[in-house]
């Protein structure tokens, strides 16, 4: 039998390379593919100081409220960092701080406030509070419809949200005569029209005003 045949030869190159390259596929894929899940983490979160100050909300326009809901993070501090709910007397409690006054401070006016506390504690804290759910803010509506009572005022809510939240008007609704009452900085109030029958019929559209918190709407 001759063994120096070109046909001998390449089926043993064939064999060698069946045998040998799947070993040599892995080695050259790893690398990349271990590679991923680090870098990935390593853009997933913040990594120094400067990176967790740039996300803060730093809201200085929002009026915390009884009842509202705030996450409160502290920079590599998670025995502090949680979400509290603000009492009914106004106050929250954080482990070092104690009991602070959350009613009535924005989220800015509220950080300073903690972190002027925790400085006893920590050096230099980094604090940020958001308010995760805001059920301070609320509007009345009551009279003529189904389901009379006090409703969380979420943005932008109108005179026609109002209604479809009480459930709409009952038999005998007065839809031409509804009104607002609305506060004023002095202690008095101011009643604004709302013709429900024109507004849905496209007619005098800026009857249809926002509310704003402590509204009442009168569905006589």
């Amino acid at each position: 039998m001759r063994i120096n045949t070109p046909t001998f030869w390449i089926g043993r190159l064939l064999a060698l390379l069946c045998l040998f390259l799947p070993a040599l596929l892995p080695a050259q894929v790893a690398p990349e593919a271990s590679s991923r899940p680090m870098a990935a983490a390593k853009n997933a979160v913040p990594n120094d100081r400067a990176d967790f100050s740039a996300a803060k909300a730093h809201d200085d326009t929002f009026v915390i409220g009884n009842d509202d809901v705030l996450a409160i993070s502290v920079w590599k501090e998670p025995d502090i960092s949680r979400s509290v709910p603000v009492r009914s007397d106004g106050k929250i409690s954080l482990p070092l701080v104690g009991e602070v006054m959350a009613s009535g401070e924005t989220p800015l006016k509220l950080e300073q406030e903690l972190a002027d506390r925790l400085k006893n504690y920590i050096a230099e804290p980094e604090v940020t509070v958001i308010v995760q759910q805001i059920n301070s803010q609320k509007f009345n509506i009551l009279g003529q419809v189904n389901h009379p009572g006090s409703f969380v005022l979420s943005n932008s809510a109108t005179v026609l949200d109002a209604i479809a939240l009480a459930g709409g008007f009952r038999d005998f609704a007065k839809q031409k005569n509804i009104y607002v009452l609305r506060a004023k900085a002095d202690g008095t109030e101011t009643r604004i029209p709302f013709n429900y029958k024109q507004v849905v019929k496209g007619q005098n559209p800026g009857q249809n005003i926002k509310l704003q918190p402590r509204d009442t709407v009168v569905v006589p």
